[in-house]
C-alpha cells in the first residue's frame, strides 16, 4: 500500500495557479505605478508644468470638481480638435486643479524633466521613479474616459 503511493508521480502544477500568481504580480506592479506621488514631486511637478506654459484651471465650483474627477489623477490625457493637441493633467491633491497645455507646453515640460533627472544626484528614488514614469507613459485619450463630452465642453475655452 505504501509502495503504491510512493510510485505516484508528483502532482502537476495547476495552470490556474500560475495564472493567478502572474495576475497578482501584474496588479501589484500597476498599484505601485499609480501610487500617490510624494509631496516633493507634486511641488516640483506643478512648478515645471506652470513654467512650461500649462495654464491652471482651478476646480473651485461644481463643474470644475466634476471635470477634475473625470480625469485620472497625476497622468496626462490628450485631446485633439481641429488638429490642435491639448494636454490635461489633473492635480487633485496639491492645487485641486487641472493643468491645460498645448503640444508646445507638453514638449517643453518633457524637456525640463529630461534635463533635470540626469543632473540631480541628490534626488530621492521615489521622485526619480515618479518623474520617469511620467516621461515613459503615453497620454491617454479623452475617448478612454467616462464622460469625454463633458470634458470637451468644460474645457472648450482652451481650444
Amino acid at each position: 500500500m505504501m509502495a503504491a503511493s510512493m510510485l505516484r508521480s508528483p502532482r502537476p502544477v495547476k495552470t490556474f495557479g500560475m495564472l493567478a500568481a502572474f495576475a497578482l504580480c501584474l496588479c501589484a506592479s500597476l498599484v505601485i505605478a499609480v501610487e500617490t506621488p510624494s509631496k516633493l514631486f507634486l511641488d516640483k511637478n506643478s512648478f515645471y508644468l506652470s513654467s512650461a506654459g500649462f495654464r491652471v484651471q482651478l476646480a473651485n465650483d461644481a463643474a470644475g470638481k466634476k471635470a477634475l474627477r473625470a480625469l485620472p489623477p497625476h497622468q496626462f490625457v490628450s485631446h485633439s480638435i481641429n488638429g490642435q493637441a491639448r494636454y490635461f493633467y489633473a492635480e487633485p491633491q496639491r492645487c485641486n486643479c487641472v493643468f491645460v497645455g498645448t503640444q508646445q507646453a507638453y514638449d517643453s515640460y518633457r524637456n525640463m524633466l529630461n534635463q533635470q533627472l540626469p543632473q540631480a544626484d541628490n534626488i530621492s528614488p521615489d521622485y526619480r521613479n515618479q518623474a520617469t514614469t511620467l516621461l515613459n507613459s503615453t497620454p491617454a485619450g479623452f475617448r478612454t474616459l467616462q464622460d469625454p463630452g463633458y470634458l470637451q465642453e468644460y474645457f472648450r475655452s482652451y481650444y
